[in-house]
């Protein structure tokens, strides 16, 4: 009896250790065990680690290097594009609206356009759009799938704000894209603003109010974006004035 134990003890211990051995070995692979032979314990086969080792090397030639961001904070004309279908060029006028007046157009614009928060479709897949909108035009304006309908009856601020900058920059608009932020998390994502209705070299006057964000302009792709940003902002109002043609087509002539 004191035998069979001891057999039993023996065995035990064995059968552990080998269990331990299947974690630490590599696992065998199927190809390997079909070969056995019946009986043949697997555990008495010499396991070869292979002798090749990994070694990482730095590339010797980067293929695509980001150019530099460019930070336009001054006043100016700046060139940020060059193609063969033309020049992207960004005129700058920090301070358009004294800071006073500024406050206040902020105030009542929050207060009176008609803000509505669209549904967009990227795919087949809808989403709220991370930021409020309102059209003002006599022609609908469709982009991003997202169709904004006539609305002839500006609001007298905007009226007014239009007829400054058409006599400032020598251009006419005859619509225009409201957009609020209403805090750090709303956003607009990478887009081109070349829909056919907008003509083949499309101008845009951009004045904003209240909160600095950060707008960002790339060459295509991608385009332009107003980042979602990680520290409190308060409310921004985006005013895009735009010349939207009544006939696609003939826009692009």
């Amino acid at each position: 009896m004191e035998d069979k134990r001891r057999r039993a003890r023996v065995q035990g211990a064995w059968a552990g250790s080998v269990k331990s051995q299947v974690v630490a070995q590599p696992a065998t692979s199927a190809k390997s065990l079909l070969h056995q032979r019946p009986g043949h314990s697997w555990t008495n086969k010499e396991h070869h680690l292979s002798d090749k080792q990994f070694v990482f090397k730095e590339p010797q030639q980067v293929v695509r290097r980001a150019p530099e961001p460019r930070v336009i904070d001054k006043e100016g004309v700046y060139e940020i594009s060059l193609s063969p279908t033309g020049i992207s060029r960004v005129c700058l006028y920090p301070g358009f609206v004294d800071l006073k007046e500024a406050d206040r157009v902020l105030e009542q614009l929050f207060r009176d356009i008609p803000w509505k928060q669209r549904t967009g479709i990227r795919g087949d897949v809808t989403y709220q759009q991370p930021r409020l909108t309102a059209w003002y035009g006599e022609l609908p304006y469709t982009y991003s799938r997202i169709t904004m309908e006539p609305n002839p009856h500006w609001h007298p601020v905007l009226r007014t704000l239009k007829n400054q900058i058409e006599q400032n920059t020598g251009h006419t608009f005859n619509s225009l894209l409201c957009n609020l932020y209403r805090n750090e998390k709303d956003s607009v994502d990478w887009h081109s603003d070349d829909e056919p209705s907008l003509g083949r070299h499309p101008i845009i006057a951009s004045l904003s109010f209240g909160a600095t964000r950060t707008f960002e302009m790339r060459k295509k792709p991608p385009p332009h974006r107003v980042p979602r940003e990680y520290h409190s902002r308060d409310p921004r109002i985006n005013l895009t004035f735009r010349t939207v043609c009544p006939d696609p087509h003939g826009a692009q002539r």
